[in-house]
């Protein structure tokens, strides 16, 4: 079964998202969802880096609720920065981030956190995966920025993951 369908979800999502996008039900519209639902996972499974086995569901959970009020936070301060540029607080800059992560999916999740965050940028990561470089729109503390990301994403991602 497994190799008809290889991820379920995402075939459910395109068959979904096909008939969102061309507001319709009818049958060829339905057919031809089937198909993409079930040949865009099959033809897209060698791009999959790991299965992903999510292993604390309430961490997950948890850390979605962060990223909501973190990105919530930081769209604000991004406004403020907009509206009122005069009253900047502190410079931009490139901060070094040290992680023990190495999960590909956990190391994927967070690169998403870290580019739906208005104000931080994913700007490198390191060959052996062990130092991200975040560009950040307004760096007051760099280490105080480590560490927070190291506490709200980087060790639930670990628990989640590894």
């Amino acid at each position: 079964m497994k190799h008809i369908l290889p991820a379920p979800l995402l075939s459910v999502f395109l068959f979904g998202a096909w008939l969102l996008l061309n507001h319709s039900l009818s049958a060829g519209h339905m057919v031809l969802g089937a198909i993409l639902g079930l040949l865009i996972p099959i033809v897209l499974r060698g791009l999959r880096p790991l299965p992903v086995r999510i292993r604390h569901p309430w961490t997950a959970i948890t850390l979605a609720a962060t990223v909501v009020k973190d990105t919530t936070a930081s769209n604000l301060a991004v406004l403020r920065f907009l509206l009122f540029p005069s009253l900047r607080r502190h410079p931009s800059a490139f901060v070094y981030i040290p992680l023990e992560v190495r999960d590909p999916n956990a190391l994927a999740v967070l690169a998403m956190i870290v580019c739906i965050t208005p104000g931080t940028a994913w700007a490198e990561l390191s060959r052996d995966r062990s130092m991200l470089l975040l560009h950040v729109l307004e760096v007051g503390d760099a280490d105080a920025i480590v560490a927070h990301i190291k506490r709200s994403y980087e060790r639930p991602l670990m628990e989640i993951f590894e």
